[in-house]
């Protein structure tokens, strides 16, 4: 049985359905019937009054769905329960659908359309009052047409309203305490009363607004109205001074503060509008004043007391932070207001167009800010096409970020990826050049500093790469370029982008030479070591012609000594003296003349690299500063040009996870013991992302640039062996860096027992194994050029030997014949001993094969050693007892292991191990094998062993 409340609010509801078909007959539906709009303002107007009128009929369905299931109740109160009511079971649609309404109505009232439609259609309007009257319970005789049509699309909503909240209050007491529809009344009601306060206040502030639109000039009115603004504050209501801007009068509305000045204004937008409510206490004048910032401008409001200035900074910060977070007049359920003395947030997210400063003017920036300026991650666009993505401070770039710089070529842009400090490039850093060049390295204040890589396009007229030192965006300092164009490479000094100082040149055809330079122009005497090895000492041109006194040192050891010169049809012309009897040179003194010993010492090449690294441990690893010290990594460049993505992607190897300075240095101490450290030290090296890896990669990339390619020259050998060496001391100078940084975060203390002597038997011992590695294809070919004439000799003596079985091989060495492992060779019937090759001593033979299987001079000398011992151990079965070899037994033997095992380049093999062994081992028994080794690779070059002696010396044993 249905109660007498639920049949009130059944009454309630069809007098409010009836009530809402004579509006729409009476009203919605003459308004739509305004004609073309002429203007973007009625334009607008007609919008707004087609979208009431919408909204006014989704509310007449809801009410007419809301009465059909109330008398659906009545009709079947037994199987149509309570809580299926509409109003009971869906209140949400409700009052979302009067909040629709409400936020439309106040937007018509506010830019006063009810006023323009009643003057445009006066006549029709004023004989509608007296039925629009009727809709009113309060009326009066000077209740304008205007006045009238505004109340009737409100105050028959605003009733119903309140009756809602009666009768469904009454409802829910009525159903009793324990009913189930009792809690979603209740619940409804609740809406309801949340609903009235926020109408009320909506209400309020479109009225507050409109009558604001009467106080000014038209003008104003025109800039400044619109329909979603609300004035919040009027200085003329509760004054305020600006100061020291001057301000007429001071208003605050739900988007922008406005300041009033004689026929101008000035706006700023709330969501980028700080307030600081903390003035010197110490200055009367002061006591109720309190602080504005905004991009551009700072200036400060001063309230007569302390109630005003609690009210304005109030009504500010409710304001910024509704326009913050984007509520409308009418907030929804989840919208709620902000409680009272909420604060709004320092950092903000917005889009700004600057105005005034000189360095940002007309640029438009999109992103975080922080009290007045950008801070965070942000766009950067100026009008001339310049566009900066990335991270800035306090209004400054700062952080990583992308700047492109248009060229005044369509579409194309110099594209700078790069770390920046307070506005300016600095640090590492990527730019591709409108051209197609491309520069990686340093940059200082905008410029190029430091060390960096410039690689032109390979399309390029003129293809080059340089690699090497910068200073203000000038080469300077030690360099390699490489012209590509020309087949050349240039190995030393630069100034002011001119080679200047001494420098090496080294052609593709194999000419290279030593020279001072000024100003890109050769002056003074230099080094030509020409293709044949033959030297000259002197002057000679740009086009390698000789000219003045000279010396020519030729391949055999003869050599010219005279003047020198060319002219135009006349050839080559000298007059000098030849020197062919007295004693002549080595022709070694040509042929492997190293260059630019004296010229560039070790120390002084590739500065730039290492100072980068250095400074990062001085400053303690900062972490927030790591990719600008050590560079970055990534593995495409131009996809990312003009993306947002390359800020946010990861700018490491993409195999692995980059790592935090801070869990590397966290990690460091826990391995001090040896093999814990050789295992540290070679994960690091390996490690795109650990800064060990990041040195040891751009130290392997100027080794590739100097000494591959056209570099792999022979003369040159001696500087690439001294860089190696030195770079695994800076390398464990650098780990002992970051050791001291790391305990010094932990409170301990390093121990201080390491100097130059004292770290270069550890540098060899554990770094120089791990990187020789990555050096070695280039260092390898430059020692099997040096030795290739001693490899000749030494391939024809190998080649000569293998024609013969291992008995005369043997027998020819004066190997003792009971040391012969003849019971090691198994033979058919119809063999003979004399006729067995690669049987004897197989066993050293495979395993000193086994010497270019590694790249480390440790394992090298270890396999050299089992070459030993298998030797030994071989003669010692053959003996059946152990026997320790004499030297005058061993040398024989480990010759013929050497011409058995036919190493390749085994020259270049002996000294690169000699060269780069660990110091503790010269003079041992390491030392004494590879002397051995070096004997026996001596002896197998020498004629006895090239001619075919050996087959004459077997034919005269037959004959005798």
């Amino acid at each position: 049985m249905c109660t007498p409340e639920e049949t009130s609010l059944l009454q309630a509801e069809e007098a409010f359905s009836a009530l809402l078909d004579r509006i729409n007959t009476l009203i919605f539906e003459p308004l739509l019937l305004t004609g073309e709009p002429s203007d973007c303002k009625e334009r607008e107007c007609v919008q707004l009054l087609l979208k009431l009128t919408e909204q006014g009929r989704h509310l007449r369905d809801l009410t007419q769905a809301s009465l059909g299931t109330l008398r659906q109740r009545l009709r079947s109160p037994a199987t149509f329960s309570l809580h299926s009511v509409h109003l009971l079971h869906r209140p949400d649609l409700f009052l979302e659908a009067y909040r629709q309404y409400f936020g439309t109505y106040t937007r018509c009232v506010v830019v006063q359309i009810f006023q323009k439609t009643t003057s445009k259609k006066s006549e029709f309007w004023r004989s509608r009052r007296k039925a629009l009257k009727q809709f009113l319970t309060s009326v009066t005789l000077e209740t304008s047409g205007a006045a009238a049509l505004s109340g009737v699309l409100c105050q028959p909503l605003t009733d119903h309203v309140q009756q809602y909240v009666l009768l469904l209050l009454r409802l829910g007491d009525a159903v009793g305490e324990h009913h189930p529809a009792r809690e979603l009344a209740i619940q409804a009601a609740d809406g309801f009363v949340t609903l009235q306060s926020l109408i009320r206040q909506a209400l309020e502030e479109a009225s507050a607004t409109q009558a604001l639109w009467g106080t000014l000039s038209s003008r104003l009115v025109d800039a400044l109205c619109t329909a979603d603004r609300r004035v919040l504050q009027d200085s003329q209501d509760m004054p305020v001074v600006a100061s020291p801007v001057r301000a007429d009068r001071v208003l605050l509305f739900n988007d922008v503060l406005v300041l009033l000045q004689g026929n101008g204004f000035q706006t700023f937008d709330l969501k980028l509008v700080w307030v600081e409510a903390s003035p010197d206490k110490t200055q009367v004048s002061s006591r109720y004043e309190f602080h504005v910032i905004t991009p551009e401008e700072e200036f400060s409001l001063s309230a007569r007391d302390a109630h005003s200035k609690a009210c304005w900074l109030s009504k500010m910060n409710q304001a910024i932070c509704q326009a913050l977070s984007g509520k409308t007049d009418i907030p929804g359920q989840e919208q709620d207001q902000d409680p009272e003395g909420d604060e709004p947030p320092a950092s903000r997210s917005c889009l700004y167009t600057f105005r005034t400063e000189d360095r940002l003017r007309l640029a438009t920036y999109d992103g975080s800010w922080s009290w007045g300026k950008p801070h965070g991650k942000g766009t950067l666009k100026w009008p001339d096409g310049r566009n900066h993505v990335g991270d800035f401070h306090r209004g400054l770039e700062h952080g990583f970020g992308i700047h492109l710089v248009p060229s005044g070529t369509e579409d194309k842009y110099d594209c700078y990826k790069c770390h920046w400090r307070e506005g300016r490039m600095q640090g590492y850093g990527i730019c591709e050049y409108a051209n197609e060049s491309v520069y990686k390295g340093y940059f200082q204040d905008n410029m190029r500093q430091g060390f960096g890589i410039l690689e032109s396009s390979p399309q390029a007229p003129q293809p080059f790469k340089f690699m090497g030192h910068w200073d203000r965006d000038k080469k300077n300092g030690y360099g390699v370029w490489e012209d590509k164009d020309r087949g050349e490479r240039y190995i030393g000094m630069w100034q002011a982008d001119h080679r200047h100082g001494q420098g090496i040149v080294v052609t593709q055809s194999g000419i290279c030479y030593q020279r001072t330079f000024h100003a890109d122009k050769m002056v003074g005497p230099g080094i030509l070591l020409s293709e044949d090895d033959s030297l000259y000492e002197g002057s000679f041109t740009k086009d390698l012609a000789y000219t003045g006194k000279g010396k020519i040192t030729f391949p055999n050891g003869y050599f010219l000594k005279g003047s020198f010169s060319t002219g135009v049809g006349r050839g080559f012309h000298t007059q000098g003296i030849l020197e062919t009897t007295a004693h002549p040179l080595d022709p070694m003194h040509t042929c492997k003349r190293q260059l630019g010993l004296d010229a560039f010492p070790v120390e002084s090449r590739w500065p730039g690299i290492y100072q980068q690294f250095r400074d990062f441990i001085r400053f303690d690893c900062p972490e927030d500063a790591q990719e600008a010290f050590l560079g970055f990594h990534i593995q495409t460049i131009k996809e990312f040009r003009k993306s947002q993505e390359y800020l946010f992607c990861d700018r490491s190897n993409p195999d692995e996870v980059s790592a935090k300075i801070q869990d590397i240095l966290a990690e460091l101490p826990t391995h001090r013991e040896p093999e814990s450290l050789q295992l540290y030290l070679q994960k690091a090296l390996k490690s795109s992302a650990h800064p060990l890896g990041k040195l040891l990669k751009l130290l392997t990339l100027a080794f590739q640039a100097t000494y591959s390619g056209v570099g792999a020259n022979k003369h040159l050998l001696v500087l690439a062996q001294e860089e190696v060496q030195h770079h695994a001391k800076e390398i464990w100078a650098f780990y002992r860096g970051l050791l001291r940084v790391a305990l010094k975060q932990q409170g301990q203390i390093q121990e201080e027992r390491e100097d130059a002597d004292k770290s270069a038997p550890e540098a060899y011992r554990l770094v120089l194994p791990l990187i020789l590695p990555c050096f070695y294809p280039e260092l390898f070919m430059l020692y099997m050029l040096y030795h290739e004439k001693e490899d000749g000799l030494y391939s024809q003596g190998i080649v000569h030997l293998s024609l013969f079985p291992d008995t005369k091989v043997l027998e020819y060495l004066d190997v003792q014949k009971h040391l012969w492992p003849l019971k090691d060779l198994t033979l058919t019937t119809n063999q003979r001993y004399s006729l067995v090759k690669d049987k004897c001593f197989l066993s050293a033979t495979e395993c000193l094969q086994k010497i270019v299987t590694t790249m480390d001079p440790r394992e090298k000398l270890e396999m050299l050693e089992k070459t030993y011992d298998e030797i030994e151990n071989t003669v010692s079965r053959v003996l059946e007892r152990e026997y320790k070899l004499p030297m005058d037994d061993l040398l024989p033997l480990l010759i013929y292991v050497v011409s058995r095992a036919r190493i390749q380049h085994l020259g270049a093999e002996i000294h690169l191990i000699r060269d780069m062994m660990d110091p503790i081992h010269r003079g041992g028994l390491y030392d004494f094998l590879l002397t051995a080794l070096e004997s026996c690779y001596e002896h197998i070059q020498t004629e006895d062993m090239r001619l075919p002696r050996l087959a004459r010396v077997s034919n005269q044993k037959a004959l005798w």
